[in-house]
């Protein structure tokens, strides 16, 4: 019979920097490197996940591992990817090698718009395993990533059945803004037309090594695949919300004439958008869902 593992130990504020000092290394806070230290946030971003053996769970940063032996104590296989080829062995060291965690060196993102495929390899690898059933994203996501990150994975319609990210409260704010507040944007319109986003719980400075200059918050994405049925062809929509949205402060007259890929001519402008019955007058953020994809519809393959 097989020992069970070590659980992992509890990476406070007085073990992280006693950690750091004994490789002689330092976070970095160009790859976004905030490691969490309140392990009752890193609790909560576990139970909001809702995890059992049944789930392969995909974690993006792995940092030093505080999060992903969690993981590995609940889920059925954790896929871990972490950019920092020199905190790749020492999480590896601290987790230590369990049989259901496979660990990825790498960025996840071969470039801005493409997920990394050996990740995606291992996650396919992961879920492929006996009794998984669903993939979940569960993860303290480097700022510099969370968009994309997000992005790409809904765009790109894995079967992911949540995304439990933290993420730079500003972000938080955009992936639930509705029309007509000052955070709603094209990624609101993006998320939020294929998914649902609650924010589970806001986070300050403090609950992080180094402190980050921001707030956080903890949140929760569920692909809705009633909604991305209406969207049709998702990677279109989001190529027309970049367009749209490239000279936002802009009417809308104005920015459908100036297309970035070809300009319209203003008389084809204005007839659409009269049957449209959306006024030239307004801005983009003036638009809820379903007029931005009545917009996308009318006036997507039509640049010159």
């Amino acid at each position: 019979m097989s020992e069970a593992p070590v659980p992992s130990p509890r990476q406070t504020l007085t073990y992280l920097r006693r950690l750091f000092d004994g490789v002689g290394l330092a976070p970095k806070t160009k790859l976004g490197q905030n490691f969490l230290i309140d392990l009752n946030l890193i609790d909560l971003l576990v139970r909001s996940a809702e995890l059992d053996k049944s789930d392969a769970v995909l974690e993006v940063g792995t940092g030093t591992g505080s999060l992903t032996g969690r993981l590995a104590e609940r889920a059925g296989m954790v896929v871990t990817v972490e950019v920092d080829k020199n905190l790749h062995p020492i999480a590896r060291q601290v987790v230590g090698e369990r049989p259901n965690v496979r660990y990825v060196l790498g960025d996840c993102l071969s470039r801005k718009n493409e997920l990394n495929p050996d990740m995606l390899a291992a996650w396919d690898a992961a879920a492929a395993s006996p009794g998984i059933t669903r993939r979940k994203l569960v993860a303290n996501l480097p700022y510099v990533i969370a968009t994309p990150l997000i992005g790409n994975i809904l765009v790109a319609g894995l079967p992911v059945e949540r995304m439990v990210v933290m993420v730079q409260w500003e972000i938080a704010e955009r992936l639930r803004a509705v029309v007509g507040t000052k955070d709603y944007n094209a990624l609101s319109v993006m998320v939020q037309s294929v998914a649902d986003v609650e924010v589970v719980r806001k986070v300050l400075p403090g609950n992080f090594y180094p402190r980050p200059k921001v707030d956080s918050a903890i949140v929760k994405i569920t692909p809705n695949a009633e909604k991305r049925a209406k969207v049709g062809d998702v990677p279109r929509f989001r190529a027309f919300l970049r367009d749209l949205y490239t000279h936002r402060r802009k009417n809308l007259r104005q920015a459908l004439a100036g297309w970035p890929s070809g300009r319209l001519d203003k008389d084809v402008v204005d007839a659409k958008l009269k049957e449209l019955e959306i006024p030239g007058t307004i801005r983009s953020e003036a638009l809820d869902i379903d007029q931005h994809l009545r917009l996308c519809a009318a006036f997507s393959g039509t640049e010159k």
